[in-house]
């Protein structure tokens, strides 16, 4: 049992009943329900209390997969190393677990949860395709109320640096950028004819514009590989390639997505929010860079 990429909901579903067979808890099976709206924060609890996978645990993204806020980081900072072990150990994941994440926006979220798991060392997790809706569409059982671990996990972290950049990494190498940079948001947001949410409207000089949404189809399910490869060629095979949203969140469908093609790729994870806090309120060794 060792799933890295995408899980179909018969695949989970099997795994579950399995789960419900064995005595070994080692290798268990951890599902994380990452289900949000950025609008209302707290509508994704109140919808996995309605109604959940079986044994599924609700991770929040600004509760439990985001960091505090500060000047810059964005506006969903990072998690420190110890915020994400305790999260992790408090959802009883061990270093064997087999971690499930889904979400019911064509990856959004759970596709964060995912990017952590793997950043501080975690390889055995998989988005569920087509979310919530594929498990619902399949009329598979549900089950309500909060839920939480049955005993802590032993979860440690092993922090993979080199797959973030920073604004002070990025900033020096816009005239010669040895990477291309990604944008994942919509192309009107993108283009700077709408921006809904950040301070400054636009992308930073040398972005691609490669929309998160793109990957799944209008039912959240993964896009074939021969078409994630299509979609991804224009970028050459050879290229670092740097990701990055609005505030370091649906980036990571795009980094989910060239995974799963086998292309490497790195994150800014303050994103376009953090990169208008330095436009507004510039360091003296940015200024001067």
């Amino acid at each position: 049992m060792n799933y890295q990429g995408v899980i179909e909901v018969s695949e989970l579903a099997a795994l579950l009943a399995h789960e419900e067979r064995q005595q070994d808890t080692d290798g268990h099976v951890v599902i994380l329900d990452c289900r949000y709206d950025l609008a209302d924060t707290e509508a994704g609890h109140n919808a996995f209390l309605a109604e959940h996978i079986p044994g599924a645990q609700y991770a929040s993204l600004h509760g439990d997969l985001s960091g505090p806020c500060d000047r810059y980081g964005g506006r969903h900072p990072f998690p420190t190393q110890q915020q994400f072990v305790e999260f992790a150990r408090g959802k009883g994941i061990n270093t064997n677990t087999q971690v499930i994440v889904y979400d019911a926006q064509r990856f959004a979220f759970a596709a964060r949860a995912w990017w952590l798991l793997r950043h501080f060392g975690h390889q055995r997790v998989a988005i569920l395709n087509g979310g919530y809706g594929a498990w619902k569409r399949a009329q598979l059982d549900t089950e309500s109320g909060a839920a939480q671990a049955t005993s802590a996990g032993n979860f440690s972290a092993d922090a993979a640096a080199q797959d973030l950049l920073s604004y002070e990494d990025i900033y020096p190498h816009l005239n010669t950028p040895p990477w291309q940079l990604v944008d994942a948001r919509e192309s009107k947001r993108f283009l700077g004819n709408e921006e809904p949410i950040d301070p400054i409207a636009g992308h930073i000089p040398g972005a691609i514009n490669k929309p998160w949404q793109s990957i799944t189809d209008d039912d959240g399910m993964v896009l074939s590989i021969a078409a994630l490869k299509a979609h991804w060629q224009s970028i050459p095979a050879d290229d670092d390639i740097v990701c990055y949203c609005g505030s370091g969140v649906t980036a990571c469908v795009n980094l989910f997505s060239l995974f799963l093609i086998g292309r490497k790729a790195r994150l800014y994870p303050g994103s376009w929010s953090d990169w208008c806090a330095h436009i507004l309120h510039p360091r003296s060794t940015a200024a001067s860079a």
